[in-house]
């Protein structure tokens, strides 16, 4: 299995009482770590909860909760005896802090069922992005029997299963040492911050960054964002109308992988990815390849405050001048990068 990426060595981790928190997690005040996990039960979902509103769903049946935590230098080895008891098919889900200015996690989470074995070589070509960086929490979840496994960016683990598969999750975390206490703690107890630790040297164009990693897992784990595309809402659930958008797209074809920048303006995710992909036709019908181009996808739809947006408009040499709230629906720039 090829190694996709490096922690950068000049990262020092934090300590405290024998309890090492991940390199892109740390305290930033005084905290006592305790190792342990806490345990609930939460009732079956049905229709009328407010967390499914109007939309038909599949509800989730009754389930034991299990929110962990484990010294950083553990969570992995616990991850890898947790995961088989979920089914061999899996829903993969992937959290990445990213750049969108009105959402602080891009949620994503796959369209089918994979093989977990999909899940199993993405995770081991990237563990230390997975373990130790602060930016990204990963899972799956399978329906028959319902479980759901997700470590955080914190690398607190929170396992949901049916009762029946209650007990063997127990005995796994008791091989570990592991005991349900009222309040455990980890990074998360304590005023904290999260950083990216991965090492990108330029002579090193084999290691990966986080935006390369997600982007490669877009396409292997099949993964969308989790969220309504015809809506255009921040984290409180705001309406905020037209935003201003940075859309990158992917062109593959016999020339090779080359990258478009669009910057426009939209109401929600699907009418700037339809913009962006129109842009980027338009590209390539202006500048054509010997094979005309390969099929594009959309690899980064991020909004944009007006203050963001200009500087982007500088960056591709337009004026930005007066860059304030969008007041149209439109591409405003495109662009090759690179």
């Amino acid at each position: 299995m090829l190694i996709r990426c490096e922690v950068d060595p000049s990262i020092e981790r934090i300590e405290v009482n024998g309890f090492k928190f991940p390199l892109g997690v740390y305290p930033v005040e005084a905290i006592e770590p305790k190792p342990g996990y806490r345990l609930e039960f939460e009732p079956a979902d049905g229709p009328g909860d407010p967390q499914f509103g109007d939309e038909i769903v599949e509800p989730w049946p009754d389930r034991y909760v299990f929110d962990i935590v484990i010294s950083a230098e553990r969570v992995d080895a616990l991850y890898r005896q947790l995961l088989p008891l979920i089914p061999g098919r899996v829903y993969p889900i992937l959290d990445f802090i990213g750049h969108d200015a009105y959402r602080e996690i891009d949620p994503y989470l796959a369209r089918v069922p994979l093989g977990i074995e999909w899940l199993i070589d993405g995770v081991r070509a990237c563990r230390p992005f997975f373990f130790e960086d602060g930016m990204v929490g990963f899972g799956a979840m399978s329906d028959d029997p319902f479980c759901h496994i997700f470590v955080d960016e914190h690398k607190i683990i929170t396992v949901r299963c049916e009762p029946d598969l209650k007990p063997r999750f127990e005995a796994i975390l008791a091989a570990f040492d592991l005991k349900e206490v009222p309040d455990p703690a980890g990074a998360d107890a304590a005023a904290h911050e999260h950083r990216n630790v991965l090492w990108t040297p330029e002579d090193r164009p084999d290691l990966l960054s986080a935006e390369e990693i997600v982007e490669d897992l877009r396409d292997a784990w099949q993964l969308d964002l989790n969220i309504d595309p015809t809506r255009n809402s921040d984290d409180n659930g705001l309406d905020l109308g037209l935003t201003h958008w940075r859309c990158i797209v992917r062109d593959e074809g016999s020339h090779g992988t080359r990258y478009a920048e669009v910057l426009l303006s939209a109401d929600c995710l699907l009418h700037a990815e339809e913009l962006a992909m129109d842009a980027t036709t338009g590209l390539m019908a202006a500048d054509p390849t010997p094979d005309g181009g390969g099929d594009p996808v959309i690899v980064a739809a991020d909004r944009l405050t007006p203050i963001q947006f200009g500087e982007a408009l500088t960056e591709v040499g337009k004026k930005a001048e007066g860059a304030g709230p969008p007041d149209h629906a439109g591409v405003i720039a495109g662009r090759w990068l690179g």
